[in-house]
């Protein structure tokens, strides 16, 4: 711990020494706002940030603070790369309404249209989904993400296995937010524009907004030397991880910007669909996208940052929801160790892009609220420490839950079979394969690329993961269970409830012939 804060100490110095030295040198336009982000930065452990405020047509700030990298002086300005993560999810419902506007397609075309081998769990809804569902969260399923987070499977394979994905609820019932829904959406507009969706949207969003150092590629970083590294908290302390790739679900939550190139964005959509005089969505599309087409119950997360919320609805690539009496249009973004917000208040003609590049942190959100106080006149407020305060009890309540797991383990149990009985390959049609080896008197179990790591014994024939030191924080878990005979059947993990994986039987050794499955068990 000693070692932790001196880290962070001279984190600290040099935060205030860089801040000064910036390329472009701004000065915040509210009072006492560049000591303000300073000091969260400090109380949330955040290495660095960078915000744009834009105001009509204006870039009013774009400011970096705090470092690329802890432990290295190098600081962040606001050319600096960052993953937007799902903030991202609005620019394929661009494209789209970009098609549509062009009456290349029309939002409530079914998706099968388009994508004729597309399969749901569900044949009805199959043939009941449209563009429109693709893009507001209401496909009926929810979650299925470990199908594409760390897994080898491309764009293609993704959308294939998404018909193995259950059904939550019915179709259009209620808010599940759905990021294979997108990736759906982003091979719509490859099938219709003839282009994919990383070459459509350099084209046509990227260059003509002149965003230049936009990517959608972590592959794409390699160009530029001004790229902030990832962060996340593991095991009590602040830790660079590695990049994630999300070339496989890319329209859902790829793109790496900075906020200058991010602030364009806001320029566009502040504008109509017009930027610097030029058209490039209709205002009927702009405020289609920024049309409330999904409820979300009042216990959303918004809720939490703002109790005064009243209502939190999508629209199509949009989060809306209403602060002090206007209407925001806002999307946050996630992905491993870093954290984005890009809001607007349309009426207001303002807008804002947060970008950090530490994980799960709501310092972002807390800064939004800062930023419309300061610009709507309100009362000052410190948004940060009162959702400082709610992030610290929901951490104490995870810890109240592992706690309580730990208090139902039952002590002193063994498992059922010697240890390399549960060795083997077992597989579902949603995830794919599931490896686990016997090495060393030791489990270890693998799926994809992401989660390899030893299974320690829990109780009876339940063990824990124990994945290498990364920015998924989750308790892992795998449960065996036996067929009749007595033999390993399936491994279920917690992480993907209600998705059992079947154990494939070893093929013939040689010289054994045709014995039975129960004959090899036992050979």
């Amino acid at each position: 711990m000693k070692l932790q804060r001196n880290i962070w100490l001279v984190t600290l110095v040099l935060i205030t020494l860089t801040n000064g030295q910036l390329a472009r040198a701004q000065e915040a336009p509210i009072s006492g706002f560049d000591d303000y982000v300073n000091r969260t930065l400090r109380d949330w452990k955040v290495p660095g940030l960078a915000i744009a405020i834009i105001k009509g047509d204006q870039i009013e700030l774009a400011k970096g603070y705090g470092v690329r990298k802890l432990g290295d002086p190098t600081p962040v300005n606001e050319r600096t790369l960052f993953a937007i993560g799902s903030t991202s999810k609005a620019f394929p419902a661009a494209l789209i309404a970009m098609l549509v506007d062009e009456g290349k397609l029309k939002w409530d075309d079914p998706a099968t249209r388009y994508l004729p081998g597309f399969e749901m769990y569900d044949p009805y809804v199959t043939r009941e989904l449209t563009v429109r569902d693709l893009l507001s969260h209401r496909s009926g399923q929810e979650g299925g993400d470990f199908l594409w987070y760390g897994t080898e499977y491309d764009r293609d394979e993704v959308l294939r296995r998404a018909r193995h994905l259950k059904p939550t609820r019915s179709l259009r019932s209620r808010f599940g937010y759905q990021n294979v829904m997108y990736l759906a959406a982003g091979q719509i507009i490859a099938k219709v524009s003839g282009k994919s969706w990383d070459e459509f949207i350099r084209q046509r969003i990227f260059a003509p907004l002149d965003m230049t150092a936009s990517n959608t590629s972590i592959r794409d970083l390699t160009k530029s030397d001004n790229v902030a590294s990832p962060h996340a908290e593991i095991d009590d302390q602040v830790k660079v991880v590695p990049w994630r790739s999300l070339d496989n679900i890319a329209p859902a939550g790829s793109i790496n910007s900075n906020v200058v190139d991010v602030a364009q964005w806001v320029r566009l959509q502040l504008g109509q669909g017009t930027y610097q005089n030029r058209r490039l969505i209709s205002p009927g599309a702009i405020k289609e996208m920024q049309t409330s087409q999904t409820v979300m119950r009042a216990e959303s997360p918004f809720s939490l940052w703002y109790p005064e919320i009243h209502f939190v609805n999508y629209g199509l690539g949009w989060f809306l929801s209403d602060y002090r009496g206007r209407k925001v249009v806002e999307h946050v973004g996630a992905i491993d160790g870093m954290r984005a917000q890009v809001a607007l208040i349309p009426e207001e003609k303002l807008g804002l892009v947060i970008l950090a590049n530490r994980g799960g942190s709501t310092l972002p959100a807390a800064l939004t609220y800062k930023i419309f106080d300061a610009y709507l006149g309100a009362p000052p407020r410190d948004w940060s420490a009162e959702m400082l305060k709610t992030e610290k009890s929901l951490v104490e309540q995870n810890e109240a839950a592992e706690k309580k797991l730990e208090a139902e383990r039952v002590k002193n149990t063994k498992p059922t079979h010697t240890l390399e009985k549960y060795a083997g390959t077992y597989q579902n049609d949603l995830y794919g394969e599931v490896k686990v080896t016997h090495e060393n008197g030791k489990l270890n179990l693998r799926f994809g690329s992401a989660f390899t790591g030893e299974l320690e014994h829990w109780h009876y024939n339940t063990f824990r993961a124990l994945f290498s030191p990364n920015a998924f924080d989750a308790n892992a878990y795998a449960t065996f269970s036996l067929n009749p005979q007595g033999r390993m059947e399936n491994v279920t993990l917690n992480l993907m409830p209600g998705y059992p994986f079947k154990r494939v039987p070893e093929p013939a050794a040689a010289g054994v012939g045709s014995l039975s499955e129960e004959e090899l068990w036992n050979h």
